[in-house]
């Protein structure tokens, strides 16, 4: 019977790699991935060889989820991952597991990696009720997700690219107000892992520089906690 299995990767200490992962991938008969070069790297790693490596990406999703969901039909097991973390958390997922669902093909999530946890527990904030947004609009819409967020009761955690922290961080300090706290997550599990927690306004001083380099999670406060 065919099977789709969800299979999260490291996002940047192999270390953290699990069993089940290793396991999944190893009995797959496919595996779609992000970036057949770098699911390959990781496979080389594990000594895992010999297997069809399918692309599957944000620019060719809706395109070949049809045609991927036949193969998935055609096989014992599917695997499906991202360049790193949980597929379908701000990476391609979610489509081919729907069309997997609707099809009548059994879907599994492993559980694994994935930022936004581990991000928020070590931010210090309230984590009882929290919300994920994913990445931020580019340019239309982020004022108004800001806005929405400056009124929420949750902690809210969201993801942001080097190039636009600085004016993303400048734009809540407008809107939301340069005192709220806010935990800001560089480079998780990886070598140059760093947390800064402060207010906006001292974030902005710290990440001051016009050369940010990394992958980010911000965690902002809620103002009623």
């Amino acid at each position: 019977m065919a099977k789709l299995i969800v299979v999260p990767t490291p996002i940047g200490n192999l270390g953290d790699i699990t069993l089940r992962t290793l396991e999944t991938l190893r009995e797959a008969d496919v595996i779609l991935c992000e970036d057949t070069r770098t699911t390959r790297k990781l496979l080389s790693h594990f000594e895992i060889t010999g297997k069809s490596c399918l692309a599957y990406h944000i620019f060719n999703e809706h395109e070949k989820t049809t045609k991927y969901i036949d193969i998935v039909c055609q096989n014992n097991l599917t695997a499906l991952v991202s360049d790193a973390g949980t597929p379908g958390i701000s990476d391609p997922g979610y489509l081919i597991v729907k069309s997997a669902i609707e099809a009548g093909i059994e879907v599994e999530c492993l559980p694994g990696a994935t930022a936004l946890i581990p991000a928020l527990i070590q931010s210090g904030f309230p984590t009882s009720s929290f919300y994920f947004y994913g990445f931020l609009p580019h340019k239309k819409g982020k004022e108004s997700v800001l806005r929405r967020f400056a009124d929420m009761n949750e902690t809210v955690v969201f993801y942001e690219s080097p190039h636009r922290l600085k004016k993303t961080l400048l734009k809540m300090a407008e809107i939301i107000g340069g005192e709220r706290q806010i935990a800001i997550v560089k480079e998780l599990s990886k070598i140059h892992a760093h947390t800064f927690r402060g207010s906006i306004e001292q974030a902005i001083d710290s990440f001051g520089e016009d050369n940010i380099k990394g992958e980010f999670v911000l965690i902002l406060r809620s103002e009623q906690k």
